[in-house]
């Protein structure tokens, strides 16, 4: 029983920061909101235009601001204070809840209200996520913590992943997408009080005397000019440009394939979640980072294979069961990856690397949702998915061969991370965890 109560406690053991565990509380109950948005919106396109391709323009609207603006946003996230950052993103993303809320409930809503909608939501986001992904470090203080509090913060997406989708399911076929619109307005008071009750030390700000661009360019330098980030970045991209759009596509595999409604959609949204939970679960009872290296390149293979396998299948419970895998491989590989990034990088240039980052894993996410409904309207959603897993695995066996390079490159610098035994411990048998030399 004592092994039991000391294993629990050492999944959640950065919820012993008081900040981090409000923010935990508060983010759980918007995002349940923010994924009962996004089945209905998907669901609403799909029910209004009946076209794949129409799904991709709307998942290309809302993410290319992403792509865009984010290496702004780092920046900024490195001069300001993140947590008034999150409270404004998090303000004006409850108001564009409510105005969809409004239009769809009266009846007034078009595609293109949801495309213009969506694109507005994706310029909240791109300011949004480098200021939350670099504001973790601000709530738990201390490096050795941040896999653990990264792990919960996809637990914690991955929960309300679970939850999110069902809910919708059952509430767009009695009530209509509406009324999810309205839950996550009403859902994002939890997360905007939350960051109100912090009590959060003073942060050195970055110098003004340095322009925007020069700190952009600084930024671009740092991320790409070490090679594990690099790599990190690169194998991210196409895990997400060529393997996350089939995201894009579940209304038509809900509703043409597995010949089922919202509540199927529902369903299979939510299947993914519980192996994305799991994955959270194995990742924060992990105490140090110790082969994380290695264990983006498996993951990432292991997501791509189930994608190829969900996309032949024809039968619910096989479905349901593969997108849990593909839930699992993926959530791994994405926080592995942020896990390695957040504990080797500058604390003063942390915002920018994480606008990379998130250019990485949301901005690429864009085109590939263009692609995907492209690729669905011409040779169909199977065959979409399939070219997508086989880019995936690709990707991962050439990651996977860069190893014993970057073992190579980075072996001199060991030294540096000395300070930080529970990262070195992880270093000796995973060369991406390091730091770049100095200039």
């Amino acid at each position: 029983m004592d092994n039991k109560k000391s294993a629990f406690r050492n999944i959640f053991r950065a919820l012993s920061y008081g900040n981090f565990r409000i923010f935990f509380i508060g983010q759980g109950v918007s995002l349940v909101g923010t994924w009962m948005q996004q089945v209905a919106m998907s669901w609403l396109v799909y029910r209004i235009s009946g076209s794949a391709f129409i799904l991709g323009v709307v998942g290309f609207s809302s993410q290319i601001p992403v792509f865009l603006f984010s290496p702004i946003a780092g920046v900024l996230a490195d001069r300001w204070d993140r947590r008034k950052i999150l409270i404004f993103t998090q303000t004006v993303s409850m108001l564009q809840a409510f105005v969809l809320a409004f239009l769809t409930m009266s009846n007034m809503v078009t595609v293109w209200h949801i495309v213009l909608l969506g694109a507005m939501l994706g310029v909240i986001n791109s300011i949004d996520i480098p200021a939350r992904q670099s504001f973790i470090i601000e709530m738990v203080e201390r490096k050795e913590m941040l896999g653990n509090a990264i792990a919960l913060n996809s637990l914690m997406f991955n929960f309300a992943r679970l939850i999110g989708p069902s809910v919708a399911g059952i509430l767009i076929t009695v009530m209509g997408e509406g009324a999810c619109f309205l839950i996550n307005a009403i859902s994002f008071l939890a997360v905007i009080v939350s960051l109100m009750l912090m009590n959060m030390p003073k942060r050195q700000k970055m110098p003004e005397r340095y322009r925007v661009m020069h700190r952009l360019k600084e930024g671009f330098n740092y991320t790409f000019g070490f090679l594990p980030i690099r790599y990190i970045l690169a194998i991210l991209s196409v895990i997400s440009l060529m393997g996350m759009s089939y995201v894009v596509l579940m209304p038509v595999f809900a509703k043409n394939v597995l010949h089922g409604g919202p509540n199927i959609f529902g369903f299979l949204m939510a299947s993914s979640g519980i192996g994305a939970l799991a994955a959270t679960v194995f990742l924060a009872s992990r105490e140090r980072v110790l082969k994380l290296g290695r264990i983006v390149p498996i993951s990432s293979t292991i997501f791509a294979i189930g994608l190829i396998l969900f996309s032949l299948s024809r039968s619910l419970l096989s479905s349901i069961i593969l997108l849990a895998i593909v839930g699992f491989g993926f959530m791994v590989h994405m926080a592995s990856c942020n896990t390695i990034i957040q504990t080797i990088v500058d604390d003063d240039k942390r915002g920018r690397v994480m606008s990379f980052y998130t250019m990485a894993f949301m901005g690429m996410a864009p085109l590939g949702s263009l692609f995907a409904g492209s690729m669905a309207s011409w040779v169909g959603a199977t065959n979409a998915l399939i070219i997508g897993g086989i880019a995936c695995i690709l990707a991962s066996l050439v990651f996977a061969g860069k190893i014993p390079e970057l073992k190579r490159i980075t072996s001199p610098i060991y030294e540096k991370m000395s300070k930080i035994p529970e990262i070195v411990t992880g270093i000796e048998t995973v060369p991406e965890l390091t730091v770049p030399p100095e200039d």
